[in-house]
This record gives structure tokens, sequence and C-alpha cells, in this order.
């Protein structure tokens, strides 16, 4: 098909809403998008919704092993919750080695973000209901509850939609559970990278919502099976959290006899630098919920669950699904692995990392266009004065051949390649400097 005729015959069937542009999955290649009508490339700085760890057409991925390896998964799509294979076998050593933390023994694989926290939320109703003494299948569950926060995002499946509050499209006219929202107390920075707000404050109300939630009534610590957060949230505004209110959250759950379960499906699998953005702030979870980098999405759990001998993960088919991810993709999840363990790539984009936030900070110490620099490795935003500011950087940015995100009211993230270069990096900067020109105009 002409590249040219692409949009166009999709549109006849389906929404088309994305950017402008038709990838070249050939000619892409790391940092940069071919755009198959026009011939333009642009610089990648939203990484497919941070899901793209390692660019395009990596040398490593064109290895002949690889290749007939991913041949062969390609082939036939096997129900991998009951028909297990090396190629299987092989890819959770990997993740295991290299990603799992220690002392998290407990893996659950299945294809959506979405239905990775999913099934982080049922593995807490089923381990609190039975912490409860509710262990006939027949007992009524339904006063349990998930208590999460404002600005939050997880998911749009069945359970997520009731914790997902980001933006009213995403989960309105849609049934959902009342449970208990927080208020989130995430950090402002300053030109130099300091906490510049009133951080304790924004705290103690938060932690004032939590103890009001748990003392509205005298059942209500029964009721809370898990306490749910994105270490650091994506889509809500790239809000980060100081360790010390992960700790006050970590000793709630323990209070109420929760689960504390983290949602990294945007933050983690090595784009902070670390396997998991939880690592950085040190305050180890329950469960947590991962994917789009790891490409295949999932869950793991700590000895926590095995208080309950019959938990979801000794259970057979209390979690479960077709295909239990999908072979395909945990073929190329080993890949990115061992490519990112060889070539360290953790520590580079750590580096690369820094060398972007300190350039941001500079441009808007003496521009003044944006504040609030902020972020660690791959996963960086800023924040402007008005929506209407960050929307047209935004474009600007396109016009400059360079893709971000917004997030939030008035941010705008990067959601950097893994492999980006300092040069590479420089082009973003300078990309980002221009286009503060005609945002200085809004």
């Amino acid at each position: 098909m002409n590249p040219n005729r692409v949009l166009d015959e999709l549109a006849r069937h389906q929404l088309v809403d994305g950017y402008p542009l038709v990838v070249d999955l050939e000619r892409s290649e790391g940092v940069w998008i071919h755009d198959a009508a026009s011939g333009q490339r642009y610089l990648d700085g939203f990484t497919c919704f941070a899901s793209m760890p390692l660019g395009y057409n990596h040398p490593g991925m064109m290895d002949p092993d690889y290749l007939q390896t991913l041949k062969l998964a390609s082939l036939c799509n096997v129900s991998n919750a009951d028909l297990y294979s090396v190629e299987m076998a092989q890819f959770v050593d990997a993740f295991a080695e290299h990603a799992t933390p220690e002392g998290f023994n407990h893996h659950f694989w299945i294809a959506g973000g979405g239905l990775a926290v999913e099934n982080a939320m049922k593995a807490a109703f089923d381990w609190k209901a039975r912490r409860l003494g509710r262990n006939n299948f027949e007992d009524n569950c339904n006063d349990l509850m998930i208590m999460h926060f404002r600005q939050a995002f997880h998911g749009r499946t069945g359970y997520t939609m009731s914790v997902t509050n980001t933006l009213p499209d995403k989960v309105g006219l849609f049934p959902k559970f009342n449970w208990p929202r927080i208020h989130n107390p995430s950090c402002r920075f300053d030109h130099d990278g300091n906490v510049c707000n009133d951080i304790e404050a924004e705290e103690a109300r938060a932690c004032a919502e939590i103890e009001a939630a748990i003392g509205s009534c005298p059942a209500c610590v029964n009721r809370i099976a898990g306490i749910l957060i994105e270490p650091m949230q994506g889509e809500g505004g790239d809000n980060h959290f100081r360790p010390e209110f992960m700790a006050r959250l970590r000793q709630y759950a323990d209070d109420c006899d929760a689960l504390l379960l983290y949602d990294e499906v945007q933050s983690g699998f090595f784009g902070s630098g670390k396997p998991w953005f939880w690592q950085h702030q040190g305050v180890a979870p329950d469960v947590v919920a991962f994917g789009k980098k790891s490409q295949v999405c999932g869950i793991y759990a700590g000895s926590r669950l095995d208080e309950i001998e019959h938990n979801v993960f000794r259970r057979s088919s209390r979690i479960n699904s077709t295909w239990g991810g999908n072979l395909v993709d945990m073929v190329r999840s080993r890949r990115y692995i061992e490519l990112i363990v060889q070539d360290g790539l953790a520590d580079h984009v750590l580096t690369v990392g820094d060398h972007v936030i300190n350039g941001m900070r500079e441009i808007a110490r003496s521009t003044q266009a944006f504040e609030n620099v902020r972020g660690v490795g791959s996963l960086i935003a800023c924040c402007f004065e008005t929506p209407e500011a960050r929307d047209q950087m935004v474009r600007d940015l396109f016009d400059h051949n360079v893709i971000v995100l917004p997030c939030g009211t008035q941010s705008m993230r990067f959601r950097l390649p893994l492999v980006m270069t300092i040069e590479e990096s420089d082009h973003l900067l300078n990309a980002v400097e221009s286009a503060t020109k005609r945002v200085a105009a809004v």
C-alpha cells in the first residue's frame, strides 16, 4: 500500500486521531522515527508511551539466534498458562535474574497494563477476604475497597476505572466503585532541583484523609484490601513523592492489614535507571504491576502473600488468562533484558537523563517559559503556566520534528529511549530552546 493512503484507509474503519505520520518500520532507527509518507524523520521523545526501551532496529535485535527463536514463537500462539516451553522458561529466568527484586518470588503474566493492575487488585481482594476468614467462594466481599490517589491513571478495565481519575473522558459514563480517593502530595522543584513547595503540609493533608477514611466507620479498617499508588504518577502529571510519604503508606498498609500495591506500568523496567522506580525511594511494596517497556505485562509479589496458604499464586485459576501473556513478547523481552544488561543501559540513561534535566533547568532559568523540571533517567517532565502554553509547546516541538507528550493539566513529559546519546539529547534540548520562543508569546 502506498504510505500516503494509510491514514485514509484506516479512517474508513476506525478513529484515526494519532500522529499524522506513517511509521516506516524498516527505515526507523534508534531514536529516530522515519515517516514513510513524507520522508521526514522525528526524534522519538515519547517511545510509544514509554513502551520502546531500545528504540527502532537496535543492532542487537538482528542476532540470528534471537530471530530464529522469535520466528518459532510467532508461528504458534500457545497458552502459556498451561503449555510450557523452553522459550518461556528462558524469559522467566532472565526476568527473575535481572528485573525481579530479591524476595519477590511470585510472578503472573498477562497482556495489558490495565489487566496487570487489575490482577494486583484481585490478589489483594482475595488476600484480604481470606484474612477476614471469608474462605467460601460464596461469601460476600462487595465491601472490600482499594484506597487510591487523585490524579492517578491505572487503566481502563473494570476495576481500574474506579481508581483512574485523570481526565473525565477516560472513565465517565461507566459504572464505578466508590472507593476512598486520597490527596496526592506531589513535590514541586525549583531550578536547582530542590523541593520548593510545602511538602510536609501536602503530606499531612493526605495522611489526614487516609486516617479519616480509615476511621469513618468501625469496620473500615477491615474493608481496605490494598493501598494503590504509582510511585511516580505518569499521565496525572509526572508527580513525584518523597520517600518519607511512601514509608507512611507502608505503615498504613501494615496497620490496616492491607497490601501496598505499586503500579509501575509506565515507570518500571529500567526507565528510571533502576529496574523499578520504587527502588529509588527505598520503600518495598507487597505487589507490583508492570508493563509497557517489559513487553509482557504482569505482577510480581513478595512473601506477605504467603501469609495466606491458598493465595492467588498457589490456588489454580484464581487469576489467569488464555495466553498468560504472549510468547512472542516474552522472547522480545528476554532479548531486551540481555541488551540492557550487556550494554549497561540503566547507568547510561541515568547519565543522559541528568544531562537533559540540567539542560531543561538552564532553559527554564533563562527563558521563564516553563518551571518545575523534574525526573530521573528517561522519565522527565516540566510545567507551564497554562494548559494552552503547554499544548503550544507540544505542537511546536512536533513542528521541530520532535515528539513528546502532555500529561496532567499543565505538564509536558519526555519518555526517552534508553539508547539515546548525549548528542541526540542535545538535539532535543536545542529543539526545546527554539520552541520556547513561540511559547513565550502565548
